[in-house]
C-alpha cells in the first residue's frame, strides 16, 4: 500500500521523491519522476530542483494540460527543456506563492559537507498548505539549521537515502526537530547507491510521531 488519506487528502508515494497529492477536485504532483501512476492529469506540479530524478520533462508532459500550473525552483530556470513549459512560476527559498487557494512556501534545501546541492536559494523544499493541512516535502537536503524554524507540520516527506541527502539517523533527528504528526521516508531504494532501511529510520523517530513507510 503506497498511499493513505489524511483530512480528506490522499497522499501517494510514487517512489523516490515523487508524490501525488489529491483532494476531491485537485491533483498535485511533487517531483514527478519515479513510478508509473501518472494517469491522472495534474492541476499543479511542484519541482524542488533540476536534477534528473526530480525534474522529468517526459513525466511533466504526460500529466500536464493547458490549465496545469507549475511551481519550480530557480535551479530549473536555465534548463533548456524547461523553457518550453507554459504556466511555470520560478521560486526561491523563503518565497511564497498561492495558487487556487493552496499556499506554497519554498524553504532551503542543501548539503553541508557534500557537493551535490549547494547552499543557495536555487534548490528548495516546499511547505504546502491545503485548507490548513500542512505538508512539508523537504527536497534533497541535509540536517540543516533552517529545519529548526519549521513548525506545525502535519505530514513530513523526508529523504533518508544518504549520499546526496540525509541518511536514516540524520533524517530521524530532523523529524524529531520538526515534530510532524506523520513522517514518510523517501529518496531511498530506488536508485543504485541509495539502499537504506526505513525501519532503522522509524526506530529512531520519537514515538509521538507516526511513521508511515509507503
Amino acid at each position: 500500500m503506497n498511499s493513505f488519506t489524511y483530512n480528506n487528502i490522499k497522499i501517494t508515494h510514487l517512489g523516490h521523491a515523487s508524490f501525488k497529492i489529491e483532494t476531491d477536485n485537485y491533483t498535485i504532483y511533487i517531483d514527478p519522476y519515479a513510478g508509473d501512476d501518472y494517469s491522472k492529469k495534474a492541476d499543479l506540479i511542484l519541482v524542488t530542483h533540476d536534477h534528473f530524478d526530480h525534474l522529468d520533462i517526459n513525466k511533466i508532459n504526460l500529466i500536464s494540460t493547458k490549465n496545469t500550473k507549475m511551481v519550480l525552483s530557480k535551479s530549473c530556470e536555465l534548463n533548456e527543456l524547461v523553457k518550453i513549459l507554459t504556466n511555470a512560476n520560478y521560486i526561491s527559498a523563503e518565497e511564497t506563492i498561492t495558487i487556487e487557494n493552496i499556499k506554497i512556501k519554498a524553504v532551503p534545501a542543501y548539503n553541508i559537507n557534500k557537493p551535490y546541492h549547494k547552499k543557495d536559494v536555487k534548490n528548495v523544499g516546499y511547505i504546502i498548505d491545503i485548507n490548513g493541512t500542512r505538508i512539508y516535502h523537504a527536497g534533497d537536503t541535509d540536517l540543516i539549521e533552517e529545519l529548526n524554524d519549521i513548525k506545525n507540520i502535519d505530514i513530513l516527506l523526508i529523504p533518508i537515502g544518504g549520499t546526496y541527502t540525509m541518511d536514516e539517523i540524520e533524517a530521524a533527528k530532523a523529524a524529531n526537530i520538526i515534530q510532524p504528526k506523520i513522517v514518510i521516508p523517501m529518496h531511498y531504494n530506488y536508485i543504485k547507491g541509495l539502499e537504506k532501511n526505513p525501519e532503522k529510520f522509524a526506530q529512531n523517530v520519537y514515538k509521538t510521531i507516526e511513521v508511515k513507510i509507503i
